[in-house]
């Protein structure tokens, strides 16, 4: 996002009040910022040049987030551009003369960023430690990369080429493709038809004029927004913006609006797709109004009340009739109106057109039917819990308001919430009416019909009439100010032992909107005692979910969305972890609920079969999915097991034999005799009261153990294994997958740690910084992700060391030799000086990062109670990677990372010739 701004004092904009604002220096132009609306703590501000501002300060994370919006997307190309606004985007990675390096200047401050294009807009955005200038430093980047950017024919060669392999890897996946053929036949003259990634020959043959002129008719201050957020100044960023911002003159341009409207669809359409895979997909378009239309929350509410499980219609009718693995949709909010889609995966061996049949009988039985007053609160409850829980972080906050604000108006997004809440069963049986229609939808058929019989969609509103002087609510309750370090992480952390002996992180502080974050983990079981038991083990936490011996699945999942709050759960043999996020006043019910999810479930034989049935439909895409295979083999390889044990690595068609074979009997027995709390540890962080909470876990906990002896799993270092060199054919596929992996004998304690884990950031770990990213990616445009990896466990001595790399199947050759040499070369010289202080100061900054995330946090306090250490030893290795020295760096990566021990798989459709 683009602008700039000065100076600053109280004055009326449009009728509406401005607060007094810190003053800044105006340009010779006499650019100022002006105030023009503030909502729920969220203030708006604009410049002379254009440039819109969202200030949103939240000094309950230790982090600030920059992100630069541009109007700008996949439906404001012309002919020959799809896909341009989305290889425009990747191209301002590239520098500028004064950021020559952009990912590099990035990771050296650990930031976390990216950037995503959609059909309305584009973002640029990052989150940075706030401390230092690093404010200054975003705002002075988004504003050089806004107008500044190289945009050059040598990046554009290999750029391209990245996206290509970007696009070809939605080419693997048959919803995808479905879902982007539908949307093309859907839409036969608005641009919302055409997928953002673009199509493969726009890619490869855009003229670098196109794409400069593309950039500067649209990358301008008058045409993005920008947003600050988090632990920041408003004063402060409001003068760094005048400052930055502020000296780019308006353009003299006048920038080209949309204007073609979609005609009413005047009978049903069919996309038929022949493809090779194992699994088949049916599906059904409709158009919609856009997102800022007042129909739009009853229409996502509708869409909700299909797909939601376990209550959903389509769920119900498809699911768990056993005619589809999976149901999915969505109800797209845009600019102009959208569509709302629906999909299902279908098992191998039922027929898609029945499931395509039954699909479009229940959605449009809704028309004639309508809908219960239950099922509308129970999907506004769900939507109203996701919204929560992503308010609750400025950062996935920032990034939502700008798909609000490419409808039309930022403030939507409160607009949109008090609508929702108002939704009823008959708005919903009304947009049921309007719009699923039999000729408003796309699907596999085409039905002539006598005479025409069209949905008119409503225009977008007038939003300035329509949004009047809305004022919002009461802003939400900010959280403390809070130092991450690990010393005063630790010294805030109160240590205690739990009922009959769970070890527990308690982290009590002030969080955004009063969240609170558990996770706990219960260990149980021995390698003989699970033996045969992989699957189960796997499967027991989910299922564990899915009923009570007080509530069945669904009471648990309304009960749990009416508090906004969110239980995940997650098995491997031995262990079972579960997650909480809940606010404060919610918490000590919510713990009731999940007191009866780890003691009392009932694992229903139906909720059995359906996991297992959406699970198999995962797994029978891996037969034949290269990253899959890939990855499979390499762990196969780095892990030899006997069959049985619960640490072998089984094939893909062995984990679905293994899948079929779990009873309700298997799940039962394995929970009754082992799973206890006597060997759990626990971590909670956020807004909660110690004491109250701590008797509320005894009360959870107490009396509860196994009479099954535990022991830890042991992982360890086949001392016999060997490199070598393995190719999985998968045919038909765009995409091929480059994994490469060794084990070495080394825990996270080990003195040499500190400095392979260094070395690997240099060599891979720092996302576009990297020198395996510097030269498959960013030189040779060989790979959309290439990367390198390495982690050590704290309670074994087992180290992983891992390459991957995904690309064209043409450049398997290219892509092997750039992996070997460029290890090869870290293996022979080294990192230079000016590497390691780099990339220490990026992974340093990228620690602190991860402990801003509360969750995070949780687990990483949970990893330490189980691992019987506290945080200084994070601090301790913090120093000794601030100690090290590149003799030191190369002397541990050539002491524990043996190329000849390298064991790499290559799996992709290799029968292509040509390097396209």
């Amino acid at each position: 996002m683009d602008w700039r701004w000065k100076g600053l004092c109280a004055m009326l904009v449009s009728g509406v009040a401005v607060s007094t604002c810190a003053a800044a220096d105006a340009d010779a132009d006499g650019s100022n910022i002006k105030k023009v609306a503030e909502i729920e703590g969220i203030s708006e501000y604009r410049l002379d040049n254009g440039l819109k501002l969202l200030l949103f300060p939240d000094d309950s994370q230790p982090t600030v987030t920059v992100n630069m919006t541009v109007f700008v997307g996949s439906r404001h190309e012309g002919y020959g551009e799809a896909g341009m606004a989305h290889l425009l985007e990747h191209m301002l990675f590239k520098g500028t003369p004064t950021h020559p390096q952009i990912p590099k200047v990035l990771q050296e401050r650990g930031a976390r960023f990216n950037g995503t294009t959609w059909v309305d807009r584009t973002n640029y955005y990052e989150t940075l430690p706030a401390r230092g200038d690093n404010l200054e430093f975003a705002i002075r980047l988004e504003a050089d990369r806004l107008i500044h950017s190289h945009v050059k024919k040598e990046d554009l060669v290999s750029e391209m080429t990245v996206v290509r392999n970007e696009f070809e890897a939605g080419e693997n996946r048959p919803a995808s493709v479905l879902y982007r053929r539908m949307l093309g036949t859907a839409y036969q003259w608005h641009n919302y038809g055409k997928a953002t990634i673009g199509n493969r020959a726009d890619i490869e043959r855009v003229p670098i004029e196109s794409l400069q002129e593309f950039y500067r008719r649209y990358y301008q201050p008058d045409n993005a927004m920008l947003i600050v957020a988090g632990k920041f100044d408003p004063d402060e960023a409001l003068e760094l913006i005048g400052k930055h911002f502020g000296k780019i003159p308006r353009p003299e341009r006048v920038l080209p609006k949309t204007y073609t409207e979609e005609p009413p669809q005047d009978g049903e359409r069919l996309v038929m797709l022949r493809r090779v895979g194992d699994v088949a997909a049916a599906g059904a378009v409709y158009h919609i109004p856009s997102g800022a239309h007042p129909d739009y929350p009853a229409i996502d509410v509708l869409e909700s009340i299909f797909t939601m499980s376990p209550s959903g219609r389509l769920y119900k009718a498809l699911v768990e009739t056993k005619r589809a693995s999976s149901v999915s949709g969505a109800a797209f909010a845009w600019h102009d109106p959208g569509v709302m889609l629906f999909l299902a995966e279908v098992p191998t061996g039922n027929d898609p057109q029945v499931a395509l049949d039954v699909m479009t009988e229940v959605i449009e039985q809704v028309s004639r039917e309508g809908v219960t007053a239950e099922e509308v609160a129970r999907a506004q409850a769900k939507l109203l819990k996701q919204r929560e829980l992503q308010a609750a972080d400025a950062t996935d906050l920032a990034v939502d308001l700008s798909d609000w604000a490419a409808m039309g108006d930022w403030r939507l997004y409160f607009l949109y919430r008090d609508r929702l809440e108002n939704v009823t069963a008959e708005d919903v049986k009304r947009v049921a009416e309007k719009y699923l229609v039999r000729t408003n939808r796309t699907v596999g058929l085409y039905v002539p019909v006598k005479s025409p019989d069209r949905v008119d969609v409503p225009a977008t509103p007038d939003l300035a009439e329509m949004i009047g002087d809305y004022k919002g609510r009461e802003q939400v309750v900010a959280g403390e100010a809070f130092d991450v370090s690990p010393e005063n992480v630790e010294a805030r952390t109160k240590r205690v032992t739990i009922a009959d002996g769970v070890k527990a992180a308690l982290l009590p502080r002030k969080t955004r909107g009063g969240m609170v974050y558990l996770r706990i983990t219960l260990r149980y079981g021995t390698a003989e005692s699970l033996h045969g038991k992989t699957k189960i083990a796997e499967l027991m936490p989910t299922m564990m979910r899915r009923g009570t011996e007080k509530h069945t699945r669904q009471e648990l999942q309304d009960t749990f969305d009416r508090a906004r709050a969110e239980l995940s759960a997650t098995g491997t043999p031995g262990e079972a972890t579960f997650t909480l996020q809940v606010k404060r006043e919610q918490l000590s019910d919510t713990l009731d609920l999940l007191e009866q999810v780890l003691r009392a479930p009932t694992f229903p034989e139906s909720e059995l079969d359906f996991l297992k049935r959406a699970q198999r439909a995962t797994l029978e895409k891996q037969l034949t999915d290269p990253q899959a295979l890939a990855v499979n083999e390499v762990r196969r390889h780095l892990d030899p097991f006997e069959k049985g044990d619960p640490r072998y690595q089984p094939t893909p068609q062995e984990e679905i034999d293994e899948l079929d074979a779990v009873t309700r009997d298997d799940l039962v027995e394995l929970h009754r005799r082992h799973v206890g709390a006597g060997d759990a540890t626990l971590a909670l962080v956020g807004d909660f009261d110690v004491e109250p909470t701590v008797a509320r876990l005894e009360k959870m906990l107490g009396g509860w153990k196994s009479g099954e002896p535990y022991a830890r799993l042991e992982h360890r270092v086949d001392g016999d294994a060997q490199g070598g060199e393995k190719t999985v054919l998968t045919p038909d596929k765009a995409n091929a997958m480059y994994f490469a992996g060794l084990a070495a004998p080394m825990s996270d304690a080990h003195p040499d740690y500190p400095a392979v884990t260094l070395g690997n950031f240099v060599l891979g770990g720092g996302s576009l910084t990297s020198r395996l990213a510097d030269r498959v990616r960013q030189q040779e445009g060989l790979s959309y992700g290439v990367a390198s990896g390495f982690n050590a466990r704290s309670l074994d001595d087992r180290a992983a060391f891992y390459l991957y790399a995904i690309y064209n199947p043409a450049n398997r050759d290219r892509v092997d030799k750039a992996m070997r040499e460029e290890l090869l070369r870290m293996l022979d010289k080294g990192v230079t000086k000016e590497e390691l202080d780099q990339g220490r100061e990026g992974w340093l900054e990228r620690q602190n990062v991860a402990r801003s995330d509360d969750s995070g946090l949780a687990s990483i306090l949970e990893s330490t109670v189980q691992a019987e250490r506290d945080m200084h030893y994070y601090a301790r290795l913090e120093e000794a990677v601030r100690k090290l020295t590149p003799e030191e760096v190369l002397a541990a990566m050539r002491k524990h990372i043996d190329p000849k021990k390298l064991y790499v798989v290559m799996a992709g459709d290799f029968e292509k010739t040509s390097d396209e």
